[in-house]
């Protein structure tokens, strides 16, 4: 075993959540080791508060055992189990190329990166794959914090920063990377690359668009009237807007190489968050908001998109809440063989819908959670472009609000699950009992 810093510590400090509900502490607690070869010891350098850890803070998840709360974390290796070791062959190349001091942000779960999950990219899916920040898996809500698979589970700053020598790169923001923005990521790429918007983008119509018109010879194209898309974002929370932007980013690729036009609605019934998002759709265009661009509230919704597509409704919905209000939004909203791509956390209520009238609309749904190691790169490239929104701190169109020490723990999670603060990350090392 590889090890520093860590080894002459035997307590930290952590966040720890006591049920049933509404009950956050900041305690001492000892210092992880390792305890498996394949583990890794990383000091947290910051911790993000996410909306899914108010599922549990609210008791929603039946918790009923104390646990050391968070899954978003980003810090440096201070200790490395036996797998660890130069020239390791047939294994993640982690297991040769990590060090201890590399600095590393982890998805919020662990992948190992070699099951049959994790080659195909569906990691969050990983056989032994454990969500930090539960009972199972102590979170990254502390001082330090055990990653299991490292060598599948992390991923090193190093490998951002390389690609992008030119570019300011905010150290917070690379926090975004552990969940929030891969997941606005994800639902965005479910969307955009469906079957059913498939026709859309290649001009050709279904099924004909795919591998079913082989043999068939020469196929009619689309008109170009039937080649736009609209998309509609509901919840505009730290996920909403994270694919709200990432979005907005994708689609703008696709136009430029003169493929399709769009349209994109996003809502939100809190107005802070709606002028949050305004701010960040004015950086993105230079301190203009497009015509084909909206942000509105709920019920303004269904309005803007029945008049921009003469009642069809959209070719997709972004889902980014988690509860049955959202997805009977998103499914009001969506066109026949349309799509909902949902990435919020659902509770034990019923889905808001039966299954005559998913037949009746012909929707495709995508439920689940994002696979955040396989989604990485593609989130990285997207954070590096737009540091304007996502490097700064506490301005107008910055996703992430403020950082605060463990002694505002608790009122942080308090203001955060009453909407009264947006993104906040955590310090562990700034604490005034």
């Amino acid at each position: 075993m590889q090890s520093t810093d860590s080894a002459t510590c035997t307590t930290q400090l952590v966040v720890k959540f006591h049920p049933p509900a509404y009950n956050i502490r900041v305690e001492r607690a000892p210092v992880p080791k390792i305890e498996y070869p394949d583990d890794a010891i990383v000091k947290i350098q910051l911790a993000g508060l996410c909306g899914s850890d108010l599922h549990v803070y609210r008791g929603h998840e039946g918790i009923d055992k104390e646990m050391v709360c968070g899954h978003e974390f980003i810090g440096t290796v201070v200790a490395l189990g036996e797998s660890f070791s130069t020239g390791i062959a047939g294994r993640p190349q982690l297991y040769s190329t990590l060090h201890i001091g590399d600095t590393v942000v982890a998805p919020f779960t662990v992948c190992c990166g070699e099951c049959h999950f994790c080659r195909i990219g569906f990691t969050s899916r990983c056989v032994h794959s454990t969500l930090f920040g539960t009972p199972e898996l102590p979170g990254g809500q502390a001082q330090f914090v055990r990653v299991p698979k490292a060598g599948g589970t992390l991923f090193k700053v190093n490998d951002i920063r390389s690609g992008a020598s030119s570019i300011h790169l905010e150290e917070s923001s690379l926090l975004l990377l552990a969940d929030i923005l891969p997941t606005g990521v994800f639902a965005a790429v479910q969307a955009l690359q469906h079957a059913k918007v498939a026709a859309i983008l290649s001009g050709v119509a279904y099924p004909l668009n795919g591998f079913a018109h082989q043999g068939l010879g020469s196929v009619p194209s689309l008109l170009q009237e039937d080649r736009v898309l609209t998309f509609a974002v509901v919840g505009l929370g730290p996920v909403g807007m994270c694919a709200a932007v990432s979005l907005l980013d994708m689609l703008e690729d696709i136009h430029k190489k003169g493929v399709v036009t769009f349209r994109v609605v996003a809502l939100d019934p809190n107005g802070p968050r709606r002028d949050k998002m305004l701010a960040m759709v004015k950086t993105i265009y230079n301190g203009e908001v497009p015509e084909n661009i909206s942000v509105a509230d709920l019920g303004e919704g269904k309005a803007i998109v029945d008049d921009w597509t003469g009642l069809l409704g959209c070719n997709a919905v972004l889902e980014a809440v988690g509860n049955p209000s959202a997805l009977r939004l998103a499914y009001e909203l969506v066109r026949p063989f349309g799509v909902i791509s949902t990435v919020g956390v659902h509770q034990d209520p019923p889905l808001p819908f039966i299954g005559r009238e998913m037949y009746d609309k012909n929707v495709s749904f995508d439920f689940g959670r994002c696979p955040v190691r396989a989604m990485l790169p593609v989130a990285a490239r997207i954070l590096l472009k737009r540091q304007d929104i996502f490097g700064g701190l506490g301005e107008h169109a910055s996703l992430i609000e403020r950082v605060v020490g463990f002694d505002e723990a608790e009122e942080t999670y308090r203001r955060f699950d009453k909407g009264l603060c947006g993104k906040t990350l955590f310090d562990p090392w700034r604490y005034r009992a």
